[in-house]
């Protein structure tokens, strides 16, 4: 059965670590929900690039997913303060759900103490908050977390994310249509 991945996104999101990632995942099978908490159903990137939501976030139900997809940009400022989100974050750690963040999102891991313990990887910007993270690493995987350092490792990432959730055979098909 395929894996039911929930992408948060508001205005802001770094286009690419939203767009890689869910695409990658798709191509391997994984049934991905993009929610957003804006009004209209509409978000707009940070490069101006606007984003059309599968479904608002108030109609979910986070318990029917496997996963936790956090993309970074300046959106996960915004995130920060979302009333709920830092306890929709750790709803997916403490239920042993897969959760990923990339560049800034794993500030958000953070604030939910899924971190604590676990190796992590971020954008250099994050590193004064996140002082355990290992800057050298592009993606690091550590049991149910993965975490990436932004949007130049985003295929890294999705196909990280889509190992852990659909499998290998899964991913080694879509690297190979990707010329990955």
């Amino acid at each position: 059965m395929a894996a039911k991945v929930l992408c948060i996104l508001v205005d802001g999101v770094e286009e690419i670590e939203l767009v890689t990632p869910v695409d990658i995942l798709r191509r391997a099978g994984a049934e991905v929900v993009m929610a957003t908490s804006g009004a209209g159903g509409e978000v707009v990137g940070k490069m101006g690039i606007r984003i059309r939501a599968d479904a608002f976030l108030s109609g979910i139900d986070p318990s029917a997913f496997d996963a936790l997809l956090l993309p970074g940009g300046p959106a996960v400022a915004v995130l920060r303060k979302e009333e709920g989100m830092v306890s929709l974050v750790r709803s997916f750690g403490d239920a042993g759900k897969v959760v990923a963040g990339i560049c800034a999102a794993p500030l958000l891991l953070h604030d939910a103490g899924l971190l604590e313990g676990r190796r992590h990887t971020a954008h250099f910007t994050t590193h004064k908050e996140l002082m355990a993270a290992e800057g050298e690493e592009r993606v690091i995987v550590d049991g149910p977390l993965v975490t990436s350092r932004g949007a130049g490792t985003a295929v890294e990432f999705g196909l990280a994310l889509a190992a852990l959730l659909e499998g290998e055979e899964a991913v080694k098909e879509v690297a190979e249509a990707i010329m990955s």
